[in-house]
């Protein structure tokens, strides 16, 4: 289904046959503030998905894509999804990059019973802290990239660190876990600092951590906190190596920084690396013909698969939302851009796999690719 999909050519996408019926899918992410890169990729990559869908003759419905904008700010996010919840023509609904967002929504979609797959969002009690039917999530979580990101710093000999996290939920679950992995694989943390998300001055944060002398600092939190500390090391003089979670993963992080000192950051993504994947290069393909404005940034990928999963349900069993969960909640070993998709008892992706990316000549590239892999070149430090 997802090559078969991809390969369709997409002039019939922008008209759609209206002998079928019209059936609205939502999506909701931070398409406008400081992570609205992901958001917008997110919105582009479920909307190819939708207009890849509406361009194969053997698909029984005409689908149209419902975006709404949360800011990644968790009142706004209850105010679109209870806007969305509410539309009954609207099936289903591709949800959220922000943990915080997504912790304050899925109340909501419970209530109205209105199913959402997650494609963003890594906050584990987002589908492990309830029991929402309605609620799946198609990425990992922030387990399984804080278990590898651990893991693998302590394998190129660093032993010290500095953490720097945000004091949203999303920040400070990922030192929670970074921090309990870390310690557990032997690494020694010198100091732990919580900062505010819309902070702009490190220099008390930093001036101290200059003093720790850490091997590596670990950020928690989302690209534009990350920008400006990453930048504020530099002019501080520190070298110590910059390690971030998947939040960090996006162009706006190197465009934000510059290429020079973007150069050996590291990123951990849950899923395996989907340009590797069948169907991985026609994705991207098909995604350059539509010209969208923004790239499909980190997450894309994972919005693209969700949006793919619902339509399979709806063509299924119709656009019914009990229904439609029903089929969602069943989901094992499906075919996906991202790899197999299966949902354990509380919605939950079962993902095996965590990337590891580093900035590379003023691009993202899976680890093992890159020249320090080989060792060409050295991460700080090394």
């Amino acid at each position: 289904m997802l090559c078969a999909a991809i390969g369709l050519g997409l002039m019939a996408a922008s008209a759609p046959s209206f002998s079928k019926e019209v059936v609205k899918i939502g999506f909701v992410g931070p398409l406008t503030g400081g992570t609205s890169s992901i958001g917008l990729g997110g919105r582009n990559s479920a909307d190819l998905a939708v207009r890849l869908r509406n361009a194969d003759p053997k698909s029984k419905y005409t689908y149209q894509l419902v975006s709404q904008d949360d800011e990644c700010r968790p009142n706004v996010g209850v105010q679109v999804a209870t806007k969305l919840a509410a539309d009954k023509s609207i099936v289903a609904g591709v949800t959220h990059f922000c943990s915080a967002v997504a912790m304050g929504t899925a109340p909501v979609f419970a209530r109205f019973g209105l199913p959402v797959i997650v494609w963003g969002a890594v906050l584990p009690e987002i589908t492990y802290g309830n029991d929402f039917k309605e609620v799946h999530r198609v990425n990992g979580t922030m387990i399984n990239q804080s278990e590898v990101a651990a893991k693998f710093m302590m394998e190129q000999g660093y032993k010290k660190w500095a953490i720097i996290h945000d004091t949203t939920d999303y920040g400070k679950g990922h030192n929670k876990y970074f921090s309990e992995y870390l310690k557990k694989d032997g690494g020694q943390i010198l100091g732990t600092f919580g900062v505010t998300a819309d902070q702009q001055d490190f220099t008390t944060e930093l001036t101290k951590i200059r003093e720790l002398k850490p091997d590596v600092i670990y950020f928690g939190g989302l690209t534009p906190l990350g920008v400006r500390i990453r930048t504020q090391m530099e002019k501080l003089g520190i070298k110590a190596q910059f390690e971030g979670t998947s939040g960090i993963k996006s162009d706006a992080y190197i465009q934000g920084v510059g290429d020079k000192l973007a150069e050996g950051s590291l990123s951990f993504l849950e899923g395996a690396p989907w340009e590797k994947l069948p169907g991985g290069l026609a994705f991207t393909g098909q995604y350059r013909v539509q010209k969208y404005s923004e790239p499909p940034e980190a997450y894309g990928p994972f919005a693209y698969a969700a949006a793919n999963l619902i339509m399979d349900a709806v063509e299924k069993v119709g656009p019914d939302r009990k229904k439609v969960r029903d089929v969602l909640n069943q989901t094992k070993n499906v075919d996906t851009l991202i790899g197999k998709v299966t949902f354990d008892d509380r919605r939950q992706n079962i993902v095996p796999l965590v990337t590891k990316y580093v900035v590379e000549d003023g691009k993202w590239v899976i680890w093992e690719d890159s020249s320090y892999a080989t060792g060409k070149r050295k991460l700080s430090g090394q």
